[in-house]
């Protein structure tokens, strides 16, 4: 784990060339530099055209934001296009709401395509170039199961073995395909592959299937077809169709690039360039979509959005702003091979922007608040003070906070026998509360079993906040509630979702490495103006002062509003860690 003493630039950012940029202002990342090659020899006709090709079979992740990030700036930067296509080539796993669900996060991060796009939508031309492959000799029919095919295709170290079917003629062949497209064939029971090369040491080159037998529902073209194009061949065909100029993939898809640039090379079609980058790896979390499915529906968390998981619409959900999501890819830069990133890098991004944005409001997060009743305080009078929203921006201004005889505070702000250099509130001692008088405490009571139930106090009438004549000084401040005043809330503490830092590389299974204090509830008590600034859309992003960042959550209700904690005010866990 990086050092979190260290600034999070220096100690978490990825290996790229990106801090470089940061500190030349000109340097570029490897992606940049191929783009600006390309326009200076005037390729494509000095244009760039991307796109952004998710599977709608789930939610998009924190990496697929570094993705839409990368494609989305680089054609803004140079002047192009970006497409967002649907590769909906698996009618099972797909589904509408994650189309409308990606749309959504595009969006939400600042991006607008340019064309929206669905693999579905070259059905007939895929289909098409299919029939050409197998007219030129390069595709045929395997009747084999998929168990003999995996077995014939050899390993890394022995060429695979040509079967029978491999002979087939073209009439054959394209009889076949065409029964196959016409529904008279099951499920499994041919496929159409193409024929490369069963010695090829790339094992994605050994006859791979290009289409399968499906009869399944599509979202979009209903029960139109039977028969779908698998990935790697649809792939590359609708990045040409679509006149791709940099089709930008993670690098797990390296080894797929010869195959993606055999079908172009054969079908004689626009020659769109694959590009490959590192993905996004991040500590504690998964970004498997597979598990993260499994985690929503075996009941782990409490659905996509859930705020621990690294979806967009948890990070969402959980305080974090575009703004910062986009500070965070550019952060981490674009790099040429794999690296875990550490979340507090992320954290670190969103931290520094609510610091400059966010009001700073008082909430009391205990399950039994310590009331604190200042004796020489009028009975029934209230005042209202003036606290300014931010001290980091002058023109947040300030707002309004009630202020009575009884105030609500954290038991953890009081302590009966307290240690040295203890600055909050003690028997005798002398506090200030935030944002209004100086008070004393002059008694503590405690109910029959011994537990303190009240403290009280006396204030000095000179020393209310901004116009202080008293003389006084303390070196403690602490933040309160106006108990006649006070909103009941619910806040959820949100920490990282696993107990590990690269679950992914844990032998163990992977939930057993779930942090299970990943979630704690805690009944709080809010100022008022909180609630209505959050209830109005006005505001969303807060600060509790001394607690950390939250955010209004989705679930609350004009009764009983819900919080959720985006990231506390410092990296405490890096502390834990080290502790442990």
């Amino acid at each position: 784990m990086a050092e979190a003493t260290k600034e999070p630039e220096e100690s978490l950012a990825g290996e790229n060339n990106s801090s470089d940029r940061n500190n030349a202002g000109n340097s570029l990342n490897f992606i940049e530099q191929i783009v600006e090659d390309d326009l200076a020899a005037g390729k494509n006709g000095g244009r760039i055209h991307t796109r952004f090709p998710p599977e709608p079979n789930g939610y998009l992740h924190i990496g697929h934001a570094k993705s839409i990030c990368l494609n989305f700036g680089l054609a803004d930067k140079y002047g192009g296009q970006t497409n967002l296509r649907f590769d909906d080539t698996n009618p099972v796993t797909e589904d509408t709401e994650y189309v409308d669900s990606i749309k959504n996060d595009v969006r939400w991060l600042g991006f607008e395509w340019e064309n929206e796009f669905y693999a579905s939508d070259y059905f007939d031309q895929l289909y098409q170039f299919a029939e050409t492959l197998i007219q030129k000799g390069l595709a045929y029919v395997d009747d084999s199961t998929s168990e003999e095919i995996a077995a014939q295709k050899g390993t890394p170290t022995e060429p695979g073995r040509m079967n029978q079917y491999r002979d087939r003629s073209v009439d054959e062949n394209l009889d076949l395909f065409r029964r196959m497209k016409a529904g008279e064939f099951p499920d499994g029971a041919k496929v159409l592959r193409a024929k490369v090369d069963m010695a090829s040491p790339n094992m994605h080159m050994r006859d791979p299937i290009i289409y399968r037998i499906k009869h399944a529902h599509h979202h979009r073209t209903g029960n139109a077809w039977c028969l779908y194009p698998m990935y790697d061949f649809a792939h590359g065909q609708s990045d040409s169709i679509e006149h791709i100029t940099h089709s930008l993939c993670t690098l797990e898809f390296e080894v797929h690039r010869p195959l993606y640039e055999w079908f172009i090379d054969q079908l004689n079609i626009f020659p769109s360039r694959q590009i490959e980058f590192a993905r996004l790896n991040l500590t504690y979390t998964v970004m498997s979509k597979r598990k993260l499915k499994q985690l929503v529906e075996e009941g782990h968390v409490s659905g996509w959005d859930d705020p621990r998981m690294p979806t967009i619409a948890g990070i969402r959900r959980r305080g974090y702003t575009p703004a910062s999501i986009r500070e965070f890819a550019d952060r981490i830069g674009i790099a040429k091979r794999d690296n875990l990133i550490d979340v507090g890098l992320l954290e670190f991004c969103i931290r520094e922007e609510l610091n400059k944005t966010t009001h700073r409001v008082m909430a009391v997060l205990d399950e039994k608040p310590l009331k604190l009743v200042i004796t020489n305080y009028e009975v029934g009078r209230e005042e209202i003070m003036h606290i300014e929203n931010n001290p980091e921006d002058p023109s947040a201004g300030d707002r309004e906070v009630p202020f009575s005889r009884e105030v609500y505070i954290e038991r953890d702000d009081f302590m009966e026998n307290p240690p040295k250099k203890f600055f909050r509130l003690f028997p005798g001692g002398m506090v200030r509360l935030k944002g209004a008088y100086i008070i004393k405490c002059d008694e503590v009571v405690k109910d029959n079993a011994g537990e303190i139930i009240e403290l009280r106090c006396s204030y000095i009438p000179e020393s209310r906040s901004g116009s202080d004549t008293s003389g006084i000084n303390v070196k403690g401040t602490i933040h309160w509630v106006s108990v006649p005043h006070a909103v009941e809330a619910e806040v959820r503490l949100y920490d990282r979702l696993f107990s590990v830092e690269n679950p992914a590389a844990d032998e163990r299974e992977f939930r057993e490495l779930l942090n299970p204090n990943s979630l704690e509830v805690v009944r709080a008590f809010v100022e008022p103006a909180l609630v209505e600034a959050a209830r109005s859309e006005a505001i969303r992003n807060f600060q509790f002062i001394r607690k950390g960042y939250f955010v209004l959550d989705s679930d609350s209700t004009t009764d009983k509003p819900v919080f959720n904690r985006t990231v506390t005010l410092k990296d405490s866990w890096a502390k834990e860690v080290k502790k442990g």
